[in-house]
């Protein structure tokens, strides 16, 4: 499975965006999905993820309520509505493939990860 990411920005504290992840293969739909991020000088750290099938979700403490994570197994891509965003959400944000795990608050061991893509909020 190869991932690519897309939507990252520069917005305005308050203001939205998208992320939206692309992967390759045919067996996307058997995948867990999900989003990492990283701080400039801190360490990664899971954000939301979504399981295949009935499509549960997770979401760290610090995103619920204002990040919405959706799938849509046709077009292969996993999205990131940010909304209410926040100086602190300022990362790179990484897409993320796990065929066995769905909650992903407490590993990093995920199979497959894409290329980042920034996310800055100014104040």
């Amino acid at each position: 499975v190869q991932l690519q990411a897309s939507g990252g920005g520069l917005v305005q504290a308050g203001g939205s965006l998208r992320l939206s992840c692309s992967a390759s293969g045919r067996t996307f739909r058997r995948y867990h999905m999900g989003w990492f991020r990283q701080a400039p000088g801190k360490e990664r750290e899971f954000v939301s993820s979504i399981s295949w099938g009935i499509s549960i979700t997770y979401y760290a403490d610090s995103v619920k309520g204002r990040f919405t994570i959706s799938r849509d197994n046709a077009k292969n891509t996993v999205y990131l509505q940010m909304n209410s965003l926040k100086p602190e959400d300022t990362a790179v944000y990484y897409c993320a493939a796990d065929y066995s795990r769905s909650n992903w608050e407490d590993t990093y061991a995920v199979d497959y990860w894409g290329k980042g893509t920034q996310v800055t909020v100014s104040s």
